[in-house]
């Protein structure tokens, strides 16, 4: 069983009932009894419309995002899930800026909860860029159950480091 490095900020209770759920091999079955179904964001051009509705939707008057990706180099080893970058740049006698997005391809097969809590995350940078209060109340203005949704995505990433992919296509047709 792996260690629980992952939920290590989270109080001893909670750590012992996700330590208890994986001895009993019930964990794959309480992230899809939670989250039966896996987003539908399949592609760059997906992910680009999915996080534009949620940006319009609650900063429309942030700065404009040139660049949304999914990318395969993100990965919890480097503790990230999600990347937002500010890049200025001096071209000609102009300084220019870009707000970029990318996103774990881990959330291309993932609940749609998780992907969201992380692009609300991401977004909440635009305006916050450090965790600081005020930058997990705009976290909660977007997603009111913010907290509750990056607890689980911790557990699914407990999942995947000791038993892998929780959501494949068979454990999904299985549930439905």
């Amino acid at each position: 069983m792996s260690s629980l490095k992952y939920l290590s900020s989270y109080a001893p209770n909670l750590q012992q009932q996700i330590a208890q759920l994986m001895l009993q091999d019930r964990l794959t079955d309480y992230l899809l009894q939670k989250y039966p179904t896996v987003s539908n964001i399949p592609n760059d051009n997906t992910l680009r419309d999915f996080v534009m509705d949620l940006k319009n939707q609650y900063l429309k008057k942030s700065q404009p995002l040139s660049k949304i990706v999914f990318d395969k180099k993100i990965h919890v080893v480097n503790n990230a899930l999600g990347l937002h970058s500010f890049v200025t740049r001096v071209q000609g006698g102009k300084l220019k800026s870009k707000n970029e997005i990318r996103i774990s391809t881990l959330f291309k097969n993932a609940p749609v909860e998780f992907l969201t809590m992380i692009v609300v995350h991401e977004l909440a940078h635009l305006k916050e860029k450090d965790h600081n209060k005020a930058f997990y109340q705009l976290c909660r203005h977007m997603m009111p159950d913010y907290h509750q949704i990056e607890f689980d995505v911790r557990v699914y990433l407990t999942h995947l480091e000791d038993k892998g992919e929780v959501y494949t296509r068979q454990s999904v047709v299985n549930k439905a």
